[in-house]
């Protein structure tokens, strides 16, 4: 117990109360059961629960036999567990939304009728846009220039299918046109002088 006070703040997440541990020693997985879905991690680093104060403490100590040579990834694998179970943390607690505007002149975008989870996009292209969004997620068209994705999936998920959809139309850096994400301001360049 003396070597877990020697250990750093950054190393240790705090666990909210509305939050339930379960985790398996035998094969390594800790599980998350949360107020809107459950997720389990499997870890490669050691780890200790203390109940009474809601932490868990992640260690360097791998969990399988590794090369002296792997032996300094195993803090690069200790940073990873600590931000896995803080966004797992995330995921299990809130609803997780994105939005992302289309700037420019007829930029539209569409829920399709027919086919849920499905929207079109007028980019200035001379054809429509389709994209299929996860099952994992919904999709929201509010005035025709704002797309809102939320979901309970995983964060790599939500970002995943923004930036996909982003780069059916980069914003460009002279006028600003294209899909941005919600508080991204674009640094415009000048123009050519004639």
């Amino acid at each position: 117990m003396s070597n877990l006070k020697k250990l750093k703040k950054r190393h240790t997440v705090k666990i909210p109360k509305n939050i339930r541990i379960i985790y398996c020693d035998k094969k390594n997985i800790i599980t998350f059961v949360g107020p809107l879905q459950t997720k389990s991690i499997k870890l490669n680093v050691k780890v200790f629960l203390i109940p009474e104060s809601q932490l868990i403490v992640v260690t360097q100590i791998p969990l399988s036999n590794i090369s002296a040579v792997n032996l300094k990834s195993a803090k690069k694998l200790q940073g990873t567990t600590v931000s896995k179970i803080k966004q797992v943390i995330i995921e299990v607690t809130y609803t997780l939304y994105n939005k992302l505007n289309l700037v420019g002149v007829g930029y539209r975008v569409f829920a399709h009728e027919k086919l849920p989870n499905q929207i079109y996009l007028k980019l200035g292209y001379s054809h429509l846009v389709y994209f299929k969004i996860p099952n994992d997620l919904n999709s929201f068209c509010q005035k025709f220039t704002k797309l809102f994705l939320f979901g309970n999936s995983s964060f790599d998920l939500l970002t995943h299918t923004a930036a996909q959809i982003r780069s059916c139309k980069l914003p460009e850096p002279y006028k600003g046109k294209g899909i941005l994400y919600n508080q991204e301001k674009i640094t415009l360049k000048k123009g050519k002088k004639i």
